[in-house]
């Protein structure tokens, strides 16, 4: 393939290199901001060698190359627009990307980003200590070494770590997010998580103690596994930090603003928002675990069917920040079980497609991108296909739906987030043989239910032409 020549064509498709404010790219994603989005020419640029689908979403344009591809193209792209290349006074030509995407987003999707930016950096440390919990109760439950073991100990303290200091890996990734200085963000979470302080992680059963500051009733009780209070804090010390930088000369920056933004975003956090952020955090999981136990199935049903409607708005890169409380609160996440149905079920529908179809080029991108759905990355085969038709997209919605039943029914469980489809096996390990019979029962589910109601359903082959 001629990447060069694609990239070319696909900037003259968008309406020219004027028109790009600003591009980048993910895993299989070519994600462009433009300044006029009527401009380009979808269907044209569909048909471009390499292509696997188009969309809009999250303010940006974005093209599907696929893995691998992308990078080469993004490559030749930046090159052709000037993408990231420098003034002759020495600063960017184009503004941050992640900045214009947003100002081209509504509200709800812009705090949907947000809270995505925050919390996908995070998701490694989080699956490495949803994996070694598995691994400690696994040598446990088989009695793989003593109950005094020092793998015990070790395994015990590694596992637990990403969640008791959860408010400094918040508070640093939040800090960047919000503009503000990453490490200040993340001695706010240290002061929240503070050995002064009650770990309610560790001592779930203890009473913390009670100073009285200046009037006020301040329990001694940290934070440590929460997420809505440093969230809260964080916002406020940023606020704070850009507030101060605005008025305090250049000369004294560096000993005044750290100073204070630390000591009073710290009272802030210690006397008022800490507090009213746990009261929120467990107002939340508490609400979605009475929606949970009292829907059951229905809940399953609505949830499952509606992820990947969702999913096109963007708006569940916000889920992350859900799925973190519920870990931290419950020690389960009952809702991700639910979104890899929904996940593996788009994976059924394209299989279908690929043996309805007669168009050459759809069956290329259909199968591969199946696959790539049945390990979790699903814009491939929903962009690429599914959509495309439609009918494939309401059939993955069925399966979703009756994946997404059964999960609940059955009360499947992981103790992480941000794996779906088949590697999601790892993480719900940890709760038995059982929940893992459970969970590929339900992705069977979905993925035949979505096959067979794609199927049913049919395809329109001029559906592609729309």
């Amino acid at each position: 393939m001629d990447t060069k020549k694609v990239a070319s064509e696909l900037v003259e498709l968008l309406g020219g290199k004027d028109n790009v404010i600003s591009a980048t790219h993910c895993a299989t994603r070519l994600r462009i901001v433009l300044n006029d989005d009527d401009k380009p020419n979808k269907q044209a640029i569909e048909e471009l060698d390499g292509v696997k689908g188009v969309f809009s979403a999250s303010g940006q344009f974005q093209v599907i190359f696929g893995t691998g591809l992308v990078n080469k193209v993004y490559g030749e792209f930046a090159d052709i627009t000037g993408v990231g290349a420098k003034d002759t006074d020495g600063g960017e030509k184009q503004v941050d990307h992640s900045d214009a995407a947003k100002k081209k987003m509504n509200p709800l999707a812009r705090i949907a980003r947000t809270l995505s930016n925050i919390f996908v950096p995070i998701i490694p440390a989080i699956v490495a200590s949803g994996l070694l919990m598995g691994l400690l109760g696994m040598m446990r439950a088989f009695e793989w070494v003593a109950p005094d073991s020092p793998w015990i100990l070790f395994l015990d303290m590694f596992s637990s770590a990403a969640f008791i200091i959860l408010p400094i890996l918040i508070g640093f990734s939040a800090a960047k997010e919000f503009g503000a200085n990453p490490y200040l963000g993340a001695v706010l979470g240290g002061i929240m998580t503070h050995p002064a302080l009650l770990n309610p992680w560790m001592l779930a059963d203890a009473v913390p103690e009670s100073i009285v500051f200046f009037g006020m009733n301040v329990e001694l009780l940290g934070y440590q596994g929460t997420v809505i209070p440093i969230l809260l804090v964080v916002y406020i010390m940023s606020k704070i930090e850009k507030g101060l930088r605005k008025v305090v000369p250049n000369a004294i920056d560096l000993l005044v603003v750290p100073f204070i933004t630390v000591i009073l975003t710290g009272f802030i956090a210690m006397l008022f928002i800490g507090p009213l952020g746990t009261w929120l955090g467990n107002g939340l999981t508490w609400s979605l675990d009475f929606i949970y136990n009292t829907a059951g199935i229905f809940a399953g049903l609505i949830f499952g069917g509606l992820y990947s409607t969702i999913v096109i708005t963007g708006v569940h890169h916000s889920f992350h920040a859900i799925e973190a409380a519920l870990i931290a609160d419950l020690g389960v996440n009952f809702l991700l079980p639910i979104w890899a149905m929904a996940n593996v079920a788009q994976g059924g529908a394209g299989l279908a497609v690929f043996f309805l179809t007669k168009n050459k080029k759809v069956k290329e991108i259909a199968l591969p991108a199946s696959f790539s759905a049945f390990l979790g990355i699903t814009e491939p085969v929903i962009f690429g296909v599914n959509l495309r038709f439609m009918r494939p997209f309401i059939g993955a919605a069925i399966g979703g739906a009756l994946g997404g039943a059964y999960v609940v029914f059955m009360n499947v469980f992981t103790n992480a987030y941000g794996l779906t489809g088949i590697p999601m096996i790892a993480i719900a390990a940890p709760f038995g043989t059982a929940n893992i019979i459970n969970y590929l029962i339900g992705m069977l589910i979905a993925v035949t239910g979505a096959f067979a109601a794609t199927w049913i359903l049919g395809l329109k082959e001029d559906a592609t032409k729309k």
